[in-house]
């Protein structure tokens, strides 16, 4: 009998590495997984540390055919917190992974990383996507756009805002979503031996040209089921709005000012040229649907 193939995850306590870590135990993965704290699943092998720990990133990876890297800080007090989690953490993962002999590596990086100018978290990302491909690993680089799905915290407001009946949205611009479900059946896909190597992928929905945000706003409303207005905002009313953020939600502010930087960029929109080959991957979850079951999981625990 073949050995299932062994898994390794990091960022596996997160929102998208959480559904990572359900469907690899879905199709009999072994699977072994980072923590910061101690876990009771059962079903995965997991390994207490940080990315700033190499002993534990070293037993993380000991005996794996792939890495899925999905650590990493999307919300941070300043550059040195960046570049700690996403270039720091990327640069011991991927050593890691080089002296345990694995080929395959599969990096979790963001739409962000494309205009790195526009952002603390953009630049950070770039960078970590140049580590990747300096690695000489079977490396894919996936830069997902705006995620969503039930239990995510980022996309919450939004959700909020739609049931109070009025979104206030950047200014206008397009952008791609995709559901949480599908991301991880990519990531899952590239991890297997065969799959391509050497590419980036910017995967969605299958909505040719994105979302503009009025679209968007009014999917967020149908979902919620309630008529909600959505207002394009003005760049600095939202720098306003994030200063006001940081008094209420200090630490656990979510429009910071460097997410407002890139949320007012005009074009989140993945490239098709980088779309993920369609024999390897394509969308499942329609998106209107999504968002409903979203805000149904949400309303069913009294997120919203």
């Amino acid at each position: 009998m073949v050995a299932a193939l062994t898994i390794a995850v990091t960022g596996g306590t997160g929102f998208v590495g959480g559904y990572v870590l359900e469907l690899l135990q879905e199709r009999a993965k072994q699977v072994r997984a980072l923590t910061r704290r101690p876990q009771t699943s059962p079903a995965i092998e997991w390994v207490e540390g940080s990315l700033d720990q190499p002993d534990s990133l070293g037993m993380l990876v000991k005996g794996a055919e792939s890495v899925i890297h999905i650590a990493g800080a999307i919300n941070a007090p300043s550059k040195q917190g960046f570049e700690a989690a996403n270039v720091h953490g990327t640069e011991a993962v991927v050593a890691a992974a080089r002296d345990a002999g694995i080929r395959r590596f599969v990096h979790v990086s963001s739409l962000a990383a494309r205009e790195p100018q526009l952002s603390l978290y953009g630049a950070s990302k770039a960078k970590s996507e140049e580590i990747v491909k300096a690695s000489g690993l079977d490396w894919s680089i996936v830069r997902p756009p705006a995620v969503y799905g039930p239990g995510d915290k980022e996309t919450l407001d939004l959700f909020k805002m739609a049931r109070g009946g009025r979104i206030f949205m950047p200014p206008r611009g397009h952008l791609s979503l995709i559901h949480v479900d599908d991301l991880a059946r990519l990531l899952i896909a590239l991890a297997e031996p065969d799959a391509p190597s050497g590419v980036t992928i910017e995967p969605d929905d299958g909505k040719p040209g994105g979302w503009t945000h009025i679209e968007f706003g009014d999917a967020l409303a149908e979902a919620v089921g309630k008529r909600a207005r959505t207002i394009s905002t003005p760049r600095p009313m939202l720098s306003l709005a994030s200063k006001i953020d940081r008094l209420i939600r200090r630490d656990k502010a979510k429009l910071t000012a460097d997410r407002v930087a890139y949320f007012c960029h005009p074009d989140w929109v993945a490239n098709p040229a980088l779309a993920a080959p369609a024999d390897l991957w394509k969308p499942g979850i329609d998106t209107r649907q999504g968002l409903r079951a979203t805000a149904e999981w949400y309303s069913a625990h009294r997120w919203i």
